[in-house]
């Protein structure tokens, strides 16, 4: 029993000061992860961040795969001409139609559907504003960036209002009324109810790529454009390594007479044992090129654009140009357009109360005509339709009975 109370009093004495040790000094928390995070960190990929503002500045502003691809895009889109009718007939004048003709005091509808194509091809979400008089009526159209806006869903999961904020401040929009003043146009998202996905964002991992490939590119020129050698040092008497002085004092050297553009090709004066040894490039190098031109094919491929539009070399998928052309009209523009104007006109509709349709007018697409002209020559052939089952298959508004036979007669 006496040494079992020693035992426990000498375990006392040793954990006291334990405790006080650790009292004097200062107290220190890190995370248990800390040391294999830091450890792990040197293998990650870095990718760059996925919102909006991020995209666009990586994949538009600095890739000039990605700001043609959405210029391309947008500004075919945008050029369409449009037209406006019903069941009974097409409209030369409407007050919808001059509405979309002219939206605005600063823009016309060229520049308003070019800034909504290009904020749904960035990202995946388009949001026009009504203006409205004192009758309810829309008197101007505006695009709002989508970066800025947020949906505010109710408690049934669907959009109650929508929130613009710049700066720290914010505007409510409230969407609960017959019509909401924000016409929002979204593109098909998997895995979210209230956003849309952007082809950006399909195309963010070859961005990436492209952007690394195209600094890689920039440091290679800034270096000569050739790889970096080595220096070896052969110290005398067995001497293997320099002095802290030698060793500050050719660092010096190499940066202020041997690196950047400014210097390329200048040669080097080495002494005291040193000795350089350049280094060629590796096969992986060889084919970087070819990763880069990968890339800028991935993101030509996520926007739909064939990458003969852009220039992009290697590519032989389509025969020809205008066969390239004609396919980016007809499977990437088109839909876009006569998506956003189906939408477009439907929300109109609401505020005048009379349904109407906009539509892209195909007939005055040159890249199309060839294919209008067969359709056109094929369906006027078909000696078992009517004339009014005729105008239906092309997309005409009907006429009234007096007109179709005076057309058959003629």
């Amino acid at each position: 029993m006496v040494f079992d109370f020693l035992r426990r009093g000498g375990a006392g004495v040793q954990v006291g000061a334990q405790v006080g040790a650790q009292a004097q000094t200062p107290e220190q928390k890190a995370s248990a992860t800390g040391p294999i995070v830091a450890h792990q960190t040197s293998g990650r990929v870095a990718w760059s961040p996925r919102d909006t503002v991020s995209l666009t500045r990586t994949g538009f502003s600095s890739n000039p795969v990605g700001f043609r691809s959405v210029k391309l895009i947008a500004e075919a889109a945008a050029a369409l001409p449009l037209v406006m009718q019903d069941r009974e007939r097409r409209y030369d004048v409407h007050p919808l139609l001059q509405l979309v003709n002219r939206p605005n005091a600063a823009q016309g509808r060229a520049e308003l559907l070019e800034a909504l194509y290009g904020q749904i091809l960035l990202s995946g979400n388009g949001y026009i504003e009504a203006v409205l008089t004192e009758d309810a009526a829309p008197a101007e159209l505006h695009v709002l960036r989508s970066d800025r806006m947020s949906v505010v869903p109710g408690s049934d999961g669907w959009p109650v209002g929508y929130e613009y904020a710049v700066s720290g401040r914010k505007h409510r929009f409230d969407a609960r009324g017959v019509v909401s003043p924000i016409c929002h146009i979204k593109s098909f998202h998997p895995q979210d109810d209230h956003y849309g996905f952007s082809p950006m964002q399909a195309a963010a991992m070859a961005v990436d790529v492209h952007n690394s490939a195209s600094r890689w590119s920039k440091a290679l020129l800034d270096n000569a454009a050739r790889p970096s050698g080595a220096i070896v040092y052969k110290g005398a008497e067995g001497q293997g390594s320099l002095s802290s002085d030698q060793y500050d004092r050719l660092v010096s050297e190499m940066e202020s007479h041997h690196q950047g553009a400014r210097n390329a090709g200048r040669p080097m004066l080495l002494e005291g044992g040193l000795d350089w040894k350049p280094m060629g490039f590796s096969p992986s190098d060889m084919e970087f090129q070819k990763t880069k031109e990968s890339a800028a094919r991935e993101i030509a491929l996520a926007f739909g654009v064939p990458p003969m539009l852009l220039g992009i070399q290697g590519d032989a998928t389509y025969s020809n140009y205008q066969e390239a052309n004609r396919a980016f009209y007809r499977l990437t523009v088109l839909p876009l357009a006569t998506r956003v104007t189906a939408a477009l006109a439907d929300w109109l509709s609401a505020y005048s109360g009379e349904p109407v349709e906009l539509k892209p007018d195909q007939d005055q697409v040159p890249a199309l005509s060839a294919e209008r002209d067969a359709q056109w020559k094929r369906v006027a052939d078909a000696s078992f339709l009517t004339l009014a089952e005729k105008r239906s298959l092309l997309g005409l508004p009907a006429q009234a009975e007096d007109d179709l036979k005076d057309g058959a007669d003629g």
